[in-house]
């Protein structure tokens, strides 16, 4: 039995095939990340990720649902919730109450958001939401664009931790998204690989400052598959520099590390080698990467998850890759603590109605 479980997949359909049920069963398997498609209906939902849990109790089920433009449900109930960047506008908005007032109606509205987000998806069977994105809004980027809260790192982290607050109080954990920061290049990292040419002093005075003032609030973090070459010529998802030096060792965090999506560009060449998905997930793990994500390959035969599962498997016997001794409780650490309530319960507790209220 290996003594970590790093690999989250996903799965094709809106419900478990014979090849699902395999590789969730995997010992290398921690994770699943689920998406629009396997999406119908919230009862579907809940069957599916009780299925899921059926296999494997201990696995995490994700989802990349943020609000605005990145929320994978939206029907049957979801609230639509706002992109983040209304947070941000709300701050600045005074409104009848006096200077300052409009920062704090957007840190309530912040952590309703939160609590709609992480109760809804609790209700049906979600254990975690890679959210909040900490990325700062340079207004050059089109994939962070309206993701992200603020070009001010004060106001992203203070909104940002405000949504935590209600991540945690629906009993969610929380991943900040995209260290040490995705908002400064133009490129999109899922086609292209960016280059963002900014010196170590300026980055952490700038964009990664909400990780080192979230540092004891984050449980997971989610690393930008951009290159940085004044700090190291690896992505920073795939560069011991960024995760061990400077994340944990002079931001001090302490939890859990995934990879983003080891399909994307900004993953498939690693110094300057177009690299199996296996490989960029052994040098990720080695670099600092406590899980390794690898999104919609399982639609078709799903050959590139077999060969992601194999490859890890072999490169573990032969010492191709060590788990770090922290990185399984950290997984763990990230499951919920505590049942949820029913959607039917949700819907008539004091405290969703009341957030529902407070969102923008």
């Amino acid at each position: 039995m290996t003594p970590h479980a790093p690999v989250v997949l996903d799965i094709a359909g809106t419900t478990l095939n014979a090849d699902d049920r395999r590789r969730l069963a995997h010992p290398l398997t921690g994770g699943l990340i689920l998406f629009a498609r396997n999406w119908t209906d919230r009862r579907q939902l809940v069957e599916l990720t009780h299925e899921i849990k059926s296999i494997r109790p201990d696995v995490l089920i994700c989802v990349d649902h943020e609000g605005g433009r990145v929320q994978r449900f939206r029907t049957d109930g979801f609230t639509h919730l706002p992109p983040m960047r209304v947070l941000g506008e709300l701050w600045h908005t005074d409104g009848n109450g006096g200077p300052g007032s409009g920062a704090l109606t957007a840190t309530d509205a912040a952590t309703a958001a939160g609590y709609v987000l992480g109760a809804e998806l609790r209700a049906c069977g979600v254990d975690l939401s890679f959210t909040p994105v900490l990325d700062l809004d340079h207004g050059s980027s089109g994939v962070i664009g309206d993701r992200a809260f603020h070009r001010d790192p004060r106001v992203a982290t203070v909104l940002a931790k405000s949504l935590m607050h209600g991540l945690l109080l629906s009993g969610m954990a929380n991943c900040g998204k995209h260290f040490p920061g995705h908002g400064f290049v133009k490129a999109d990292s899922h086609t292209e690989v960016p280059v963002d040419k900014r010196s170590l002093k300026a980055i952490l005075a700038d964009d990664a400052r909400p990780y080192e003032w979230l540092s004891t609030s984050l449980t997971s973090v989610m690393p930008a598959h951009v290159i940085y070459p004044k700090v190291d010529e690896r992505p920073a998802g795939f560069s011991d520099r960024w995760l061990k030096d400077i994340l944990r060792l002079q931001l001090g965090f302490t939890g859990a590390v995934f990879s983003d999506d080891l399909s994307m560009e900004g993953a498939r060449r690693i110094d300057g080698t177009l690299v199996s998905y296996a490989d960029a997930a052994k040098v990720a793990l080695n670099a600092g990467c406590d899980l390794v994500l690898l999104c919609n390959q399982s639609t078709g035969d799903g050959r590139p998850v077999d060969d992601l599962l194999d490859g890890l498997a072999e490169s573990l016997t032969q010492g191709g890759w060590t788990p770090d001794p922290d990185s399984e409780a950290r997984r763990v650490a990230l499951l919920p603590q505590a049942a949820p309530l029913t959607w039917d319960a949700l819907m008539h507790h004091p405290a969703y109605q009341r957030a529902l209220e407070r969102l923008p």
